[in-house]
């Protein structure tokens, strides 16, 4: 095998994952049967049990776990001794929204201005697509020279912990020397980068009731409670003047030590409008990869078109809670929840309900399978070196394949550079940056098989 025939090997086959991926973003697979039906997510989970098996896998089985949902387990043995590599990445996606809002059908896989546009392009179908393409490299090149396991999980954008509940009672399934989670991406396109922090997350869903029904505004406005204004009063507790998170007795103080966030480079990839400013204090990377973020997910009150003169009797809000590193997310459920109880005015009603909770995650930079990754991404993206970052999402298994696998190194990658704009409308993925990062991973399969045998 040479660094040559690896990348000429996935250059060929890109094409192949094209249409793959087209496939594949076909399958409107939200796990959430209120958006999209439940076969949906269960064709998506057959198609790529098909693709396990087309590629040697054994043992290729469709799991149902404990929250409804199922995710894909698939073994390709390696050479006697060879370390164990556990691939991951998920097939569910987010919803697309604003189907309208999409420059092209958000199901429909369209390539524009040299990025493929489809929901779970990058996020994480694409990385699904950058395992396969490695996996071939190597195999086209040699063989693959350690055994692999993938889970392809159903429910990561829901949060509702299925996989994890699986992991923890069938420990010996996804037992792995190390694994690559290929849902995060680079910090920017052709800057390769592995993730070293996880924000974690809580969910919860705040309902506010007043009066027995609505009220003409008219007759009763003035004095009768409004349960829409109250929800909109204790959110807005949750903010300081400045934007900052403000969560009763929740640290919201902490620094980034790592890489640098110019608020140039952050206004340009969040595309914040002319003359808007940023909320918050401190760097922009201590903002979002080492402290608490709420935000409101979802409002439930009357829609502008249609609306009638009334006082609003109910109300509710999803409201997310991003967790940094250090931080427990049960306390900060506990907090979030008391604080919400604790602010609502007027005397009115509040319900908070739990949603769904992640831990962060911190990984362990230090480790062989870490070096092994650095020298792969030399040779996928000449000239570069291998650059370490946070990341403000939540990948809430991490934190339990750490648990439960304890000597396991665990590296994060993947395709969400800042122009995916993975859960928005045209979510996008680079196919460069999908063909280098397959590169990447088989070197990195490679040098990690290697270093186990020194």
């Amino acid at each position: 095998m040479t660094v040559n025939s690896i990348a000429e090997t996935v250059a060929s086959l890109m094409p192949r994952a094209r249409q793959e991926l087209a496939e594949l973003v076909a399958f409107r697979s939200v796990a959430d049967v209120a958006v999209f039906p439940k076969s949906e997510c269960e064709a998506a989970a057959g198609w790529v049990a098909d693709a396990l098996r087309a590629e040697g896998f054994q043992d290729v089985a469709v799991l149902d776990t404990p929250d409804g949902t199922q995710s894909v387990y698939g073994l390709l043995a390696g050479p006697e001794g060879a370390p164990t590599v556990l691939l991951y990445a998920h097939y569910d996606v987010q919803p697309p929204l604003d189907e309208d809002a999409w420059q092209s059908p958000p199901f429909e896989l369209t390539e524009r201005n040299g990025r493929w546009y489809g929901r779970g392009a990058a996020d994480c179908k694409g990385g699904f697509l950058m395992h396969l393409l490695a996996l071939r490299a190597l195999e086209a090149n040699g063989g693959v020279p350690v055994t692999v396991k993938v889970i392809a999980e159903g429910s990561e954008e829901q949060g509702t912990g299925g996989l994890e509940r699986y992991a923890e009672a069938h420990p010996e399934l996804l037992a792995a020397d190390a694994v690559v989670i290929g849902d995060t991406g680079n910090f920017r396109a052709g800057l390769p980068t592995v993730t070293a922090t996880l924000r974690g997350m809580t969910m919860v869903r705040v309902s506010v009731d007043t009066l027995e029904g609505n009220l003409h505004s008219g007759q009763f406005g003035g004095a009768a409670p409004d349960a829409l204004a109250a929800l909109i009063r204790v959110l807005d507790s949750l903010r300081s003047e400045d934007g900052s998170t403000t969560v009763d007795g929740l640290a919201a103080d902490a620094g980034w030590d790592g890489l640098d966030y110019p608020e140039a480079d952050f206004r340009a990839d969040a595309k914040v409008l002319d003359g808007v400013g940023l909320i918050g204090r401190g760097s922009v990377a201590d903002r979002i990869w080492a402290r608490p973020a709420v935000t409101v997910l979802g409002i439930d009150c009357p829609p502008v078109v249609g609306a009638t003169p009334s006082v609003q009797a109910s109300a509710r809000a999803t409201v997310s809670l991003r967790v940094p590193p250090g931080q427990d997310a049960g306390e900060a459920t506990r907090l979030l929840t008391t604080h919400l109880e604790k602010h609502i005015p007027w005397g009115a009603r509040v319900a908070v309900e739990h949603v769904g909770q992640g831990q962060a995650f911190r990984a362990d930079t230090t480790s062989p399978a870490y070096a092994a990754m650095a020298d792969a991404m030399r040779v996928a993206y000449p000239g570069q070196e291998m650059q370490s970052s946070g990341m403000g999402g939540s990948i809430p298994l991490c934190n339990t394949l750490a648990e439960v696998y304890p000597a396991a190194e665990i590296l994060l990658i993947g395709l969400s550079d800042p122009e995916a704009r993975i859960h928005a409308v045209n979510e996008s993925v680079s196919p460069q940056e999908l063909e280098r990062m397959s590169v990447a991973e088989a070197h990195f399969l490679a040098n990690y098989a290697r270093s186990k045998q020194d």
